[in-house]
């Protein structure tokens, strides 16, 4: 039981990281209906930001040295200007654009920056010593549970708390739902279309700024690619729990990290290089059953 209970904490918190990344797809999936590809690779900028550019195997803290109060709204400021930057440059000029079309324009966004930060910091990965203690176990009877995943956990929690919050009780969030529902009657309504799609922008700067953080702690490593993985897995997510849902968008996070983190371990030794094959297949069974997803959003459940 308790092997058992060590896995279902891990999948817990391996869920959170993709929980927040899929949010940040997600919202901007309901309002302008795109699928940013380059949203992990604001992950990447965040994570970056945190060192000296330096070909160096070993990484030079630069803001990562500062206080936490500090740092943190630090990195999220950065990711936030390089979303809102991306806004303008590219995703605004292609409002009018079909969402295949947004996507590629995603997609090339995400080339852009991984190449930029390859110019910049050379393509070895970096090694990062960021808030090492967390890395010490507490222990909870007879389970053993890494501090890091206990803040993964509460910081998930607290963002997803605040982020309903605002959806519910601000005007801007209502204009964002509002947004989401129908977009073209939201501006008849008088909703400012440019203010809301950069406010989805700059909240997924934010979660993009905290799972940098969180992400590099864990791993004590950077490459330019980091922010893919996360990604493919957010998207994937996003689809199983319901496209343009943000409740399915967590609920699919979680989803995918309790089937990864299973899959590692309890496949045969064996089988667990093919890990990702098994879980991807086991979403295509998901979307068999349920294709709308496991949450599908109001406008999906009235259109069938």
């Amino acid at each position: 039981m308790i092997p058992f209970l060590q896995n279902l904490i891990d999948a817990v918190s391996l869920g959170s990281i993709y929980a927040l990344v899929a949010l940040g797809i997600g919202l901007l999936f309901g309002i302008l209906r795109l699928i940013n590809f380059a949203h992990g690779d604001f992950i990447t900028v965040g994570a970056y930001a945190l060192i000296v550019p330096s070909a160096d195997v070993t990484a030079r803290l630069l803001i990562g040295g500062w206080p936490w109060p500090v740092m943190i709204p630090t990195i999220c400021l950065i990711v936030i200007v390089a979303a809102l930057l991306t806004d303008a440059l590219v995703f605004r000029p292609l409002r009018r654009a079909s969402s295949p079309s947004l996507m590629i324009a995603s997609f090339a966004v995400s080339y852009i920056i991984q190449n930029g930060v390859l110019m910049a910091y050379g393509a070895r990965p970096k090694a990062v010593d960021l808030w090492s203690g967390a890395n010490s176990q507490i222990l909870i009877g007879d389970l053993r549970v890494p501090m890091l995943q206990l803040v993964t956990l509460v910081v998930t929690l607290v963002l997803m708390g605040g982020l309903t919050l605002f959806l519910k009780k601000t005007p801007y969030g209502i204009q964002m739902r509002a947004a989401a529902e129908d977009f073209r009657m939201a501006q008849y309504l008088g909703v400012r279309g440019n203010l809301v799609i950069g406010l989805a922008f700059a909240i997924s700067g934010v979660l993009a700024g905290v799972v940098s953080l969180l992400t590099t702690t864990q791993s004590g490593s950077l490459s330019h690619t980091m922010g893919v993985p996360l990604a493919l897995f957010a998207f994937v997510a996003v689809v199983v729990g319901g496209m343009g849902s943000l409740v399915g968008a967590v609920v699919g996070g979680f989803t995918i990290g309790l089937i990864v983190t299973m899959l590692q371990a309890y496949l045969p030794p064996d089988l667990r290089a093919f890990r990702d094959a098994f879980a991807f297949a086991f979403v295509i069974l998901v979307l068999l059953v349920r294709p709308s997803g496991l949450v599908p959003a109001r406008s999906t459940i009235e259109r069938v």
